[in-house]
C-alpha cells in the first residue's frame, strides 16, 4: 500500500494526526530528501525508517522498484514540504501503482495551493492552475502570450530564485489585473501582498522566497 502524507510547509507541528500515524506505521518512506524527512521524523519522535528517494533524477527502473515495494510493504510518500505528488515526480509512481492494482491512499494536510486560495479576498468559483512556466526565455515568453489572455483566476508558481523575474513578468503582462502574492507560507516571515503587480513588486522585500501567485479574474 502507498499512502501520500502531506508534510508541514513551514512549522513542523503543522501535520495531521493521521499523517503522524501513517509515518509511524510505515515500513518504508519514499522522499525527495532524506535530510528533510529525517528532520521531520526526529521532531515527531518517530524512529528512523528505511528511506528511498524519488526525485527528478529517478529513472523508470527506479519507479518500478518503488512500485514493487508499495505492493509488498506499507509505504509512505512525502515531499520536502506540503502535499506530495503535486508538481513533482510522485504522480508517475501513483500511475504505476494503480496499473499494478496497488492501493493508493492520501493522508491530507498542508497544501500551499489551498493556503493561497484561502487567503483570497474574492470568492473564487473556479480557477486554473498554471504552475511553472518554461524556464527557457523564448518558450517562456510564448507561454506568457497565452497565459495573459486567461480571464478566469489562475495560479502561478516558480522556484524561489525566480521570484523577482516572475513578478517583473507579471508587471509587464498583467498590467490591469490584481494579484495575490503569498511568500513563505506557514513560516515566521510569512508575507502576503495584494494589489496590482506594479504595487506588489514595489513592496516586495524578498529577493528569494518560496511563493505562489493568484491572479484574479479579468
Amino acid at each position: 500500500m502507498l499512502t501520500l502524507v502531506a508534510t508541514p510547509i513551514g512549522r513542523l507541528d503543522e501535520i495531521t494526526l493521521r499523517g503522524i500515524e501513517a509515518l509511524k506505521n510505515a515500513d518504508v518512506i519514499i522522499c525527495e530528501s532524506t535530510k528533510e524527512t529525517s528532520k521531520l521524523l526526529k521532531h515527531l519522535e518517530i524512529k528512523a525508517k528505511n528511506y528511498e528517494v524519488l526525485d527528478e533524477h529517478s529513472t523508470p527502473d527506479d519507479l518500478k522498484v518503488l512500485a514493487e515495494l508499495c505492493a509488498t510493504s506499507n509505504v509512505c510518500l512525502v515531499s520536502d514540504c506540503g502535499t506530495p505528488a503535486f508538481c513533482d515526480p510522485g504522480n508517475n509512481l501513483i500511475a504505476l501503482c494503480r496499473k499494478q492494482n496497488v492501493t493508493v491512499a492520501s493522508a491530507l494536510g498542508a497544501s500551499s495551493l489551498m493556503g493561497l486560495l484561502s487567503l483570497s479576498s474574492e470568492r473564487l468559483r473556479r480557477f486554473q492552475f498554471i504552475g511553472f512556466l518554461a524556464a527557457e526565455n523564448v518558450a517562456r515568453e510564448k507561454e506568457w502570450q497565452t497565459v495573459k489572455k486567461i480571464k478566469d483566476p489562475f495560479v502561478l508558481m516558480d522556484t524561489p530564485y525566480r521570484l523577482k523575474k516572475l513578478m517583473e513578468e507579471c508587471r509587464t503582462h498583467l498590467v490591469d489585473r490584481k494579484i495575490l502574492l503569498a511568500l513563505n507560507l506557514s513560516q515566521e516571515n510569512e508575507t502576503i501582498l495584494e494589489g496590482s503587480p506594479k504595487n506588489v513588486l514595489a513592496n516586495l522585500k524578498f529577493d528569494k522566497a518560496e511563493f505562489m501567485i493568484l491572479v484574479y479574474s479579468a
